[in-house]
């Protein structure tokens, strides 16, 4: 049974940084497209980044330069990574991470109620 579980997130002032993870079971990440989303409050969800089958990482331009995403290096393959660094009140909701995504003109997508979707951690950052 697929499983994903996000941790990691909190409240940071502007200019700090978390690491967010996402830890798979039921299935390896790098077999997959897995993507990182977040949504805030009133918004809607909106990709942040995130790896597809071949292994080719995206970013949204709003977090290029900031955010960097990565699997785990051992054996296992089931950890998928989000660090981000230089953080801003605007990247404050939930982050979500999700398998099963499709790439399109290099961004992640996929429906709410498509794939795998992790119950998500709050990132929250204030000025």
């Amino acid at each position: 049974q697929v499983h994903l579980v996000e941790t990691g997130g909190g409240s940071v002032q502007t200019g700090g940084s978390l690491r967010l993870s996402c830890v798979a079971s039921g299935f390896t990440v790098v077999n997959y497209c897995m993507g990182w989303f977040r949504q805030s409050p009133g918004q809607e969800r909106e990709a942040v980044g995130g790896v597809d089958v071949d292994g080719k990482i995206y970013y949204a331009d709003f977090v290029k330069g900031r955010f960097t995403i990565s699997i785990s290096k051992d054996n296992t393959k089931s950890t998928l990574y989000l660090e981000m660094n230089s953080l801003k009140p605007e990247d404050t909701g939930m982050y979500y991470c999700a398998a099963e995504c499709s790439v399109w003109s290099g961004v992640p997508t996929l429906p709410p109620d498509s794939g795998y979707w992790g119950q998500g951690t709050q990132v929250t950052v204030s000025s």
